[in-house]
């Protein structure tokens, strides 16, 4: 018998004391485009038509429990198979859900409507990163996480922006509708900025579509918020909405890295060099299964450091990076990296944790290979 004021103790002091977590938000935002307030506005309309139904729904049920209980001697009447009943709770509930229809329909075509739009871009998702690109526009490029691994190991504080933030940002101008044709090249992902109001699957195969059109400059983060392997929760999404000026330079200065990129696979790289590019470009790429120090996760990530792959024949190593290990979980990197990215991440897994072989991949080695598949 004591134990109830124990329990009713214990919830107040839980009431009391609550205040001092976090803040408990239930609700969705608005967001920063003219779709995600019609969103919101729809969840609001038909949050309050279910408050309504639930005020007059259970109104009535509690004053009819009180106020006919058996105890006041009242006698139940009798309307068993009544034509007006029946009509009533036909014809009612079929206009609440008319009155329901009439806005979600017209946001729905809004969502869909991705005709004449003035920037396209494909979003391709890969295990654990997004790939973008501009078409038209001869700019490409993958977004990864760039949280430090200290972090993640609560090695180091966590930043402001733990987990959503990214190397390279998706880049779209202000004001203007863009429209995103959103695939996968490995398992399910799904694209989610929730301030847009876009979340679409990213299936391999298939090509959905969506659009936005941002009406303030700023940086907007969201999620990959499918559960796609067991990186899932380092896939965060980046847009950066500048103002059409900016955007304009922007994309020239990309174009112009583009063309220098290209140019960099004919040039003669030194070990130096393509060790040095090569560590950055296996951290981006590499180090999330097969480690910093290339100690790997076996058996389903084998190590690198001391390997038959890394330290064997040059052709075996590029032919695994380039094409892949089909029935493991070695992703193909022939359409992910670039020549030089390619050659310098080979080189580096080659020479780097004592492995030492000596070895330089060079991009006019991968540039060969790529050749030769076509």
């Amino acid at each position: 018998m004591m134990r109830h004021p124990r329990v009713w103790m214990g919830l107040l002091l839980w009431l009391v004391f609550s205040s001092a977590h976090a803040s408990w938000g239930v609700n969705m935002a608005p967001g920063a485009t003219e779709v995600s307030r019609s969103v919101f506005d729809l969840h609001m309309t038909i949050f309050w038509i279910c408050v309504v139904i639930g005020v007059i729904v259970f109104g009535a049920m509690f004053w009819s429990m009180l106020v006919h209980r058996r105890s006041t001697g009242q006698e139940p009447a009798h309307f068993h198979e009544s034509t007006t009943v029946e009509l009533l709770w036909t014809i009612v509930p079929l206009l609440i859900l008319v009155v329901m229809a009439i806005p979600a329909t017209k946001t729905l075509i809004d969502i869909y409507d991705t005709s004449e739009s003035e920037v396209d871009i494909q979003i391709t998702g890969y295990q654990w990163k997004w790939h973008y690109k501009y078409l038209g526009q001869d700019v490409e490029f993958f977004s990864n996480l760039a949280t430090p691994k200290e972090q993640i190991s609560n090695q180091a504080t966590k930043g402001e922006h733990y987990l959503l933030e990214v190397d390279e940002p998706l880049v779209i101008p202000v004001g203007s509708k863009v429209r995103f044709l959103i695939t996968a090249a490995d398992v399910i992902h799904s694209w989610w900025v929730p301030a847009f109001a876009v979340k679409k699957d990213a299936i391999p195969g298939f090509i959905n579509e969506a659009w936005t059109k941002v009406e303030q400059p700023g940086i907007y983060r969201g999620q990959c918020t499918e559960l796609c392997g067991k990186d899932h929760g380092f896939m965060p999404v980046v847009v950066e909405v500048k103002s059409k000026e900016d955007y304009a330079k922007w994309l020239a200065e990309r174009k112009q890295k583009a063309a220098a990129e290209k140019e960099l696979t004919s040039k003669v790289w030194t070990l130096e060099e393509l060790m040095a590019r090569g560590e950055k470009a296996y951290n981006s790429n590499c180090v999330a299964c097969h480690q910093a120090g290339g100690e790997g996760m076996p058996p389903m990530f084998p190590a690198l450091k001391g390997s038959k792959i890394a330290t064997g024949p040059v052709e075996d190593h590029k032919h695994i990076v380039f094409f892949g290990k089909p029935g493991t979980a070695m992703a193909a990197f022939g359409k992910q990296l670039s020549e030089v990215d390619l050659a310098a991440i080979i080189t580096y897994e080659r020479n780097a944790w004592g492995n030492a072989t000596g070895d330089m991949v060079t991009p006019k080695d991968i540039l060969a290979l790529k050749q030769a598949q076509e």
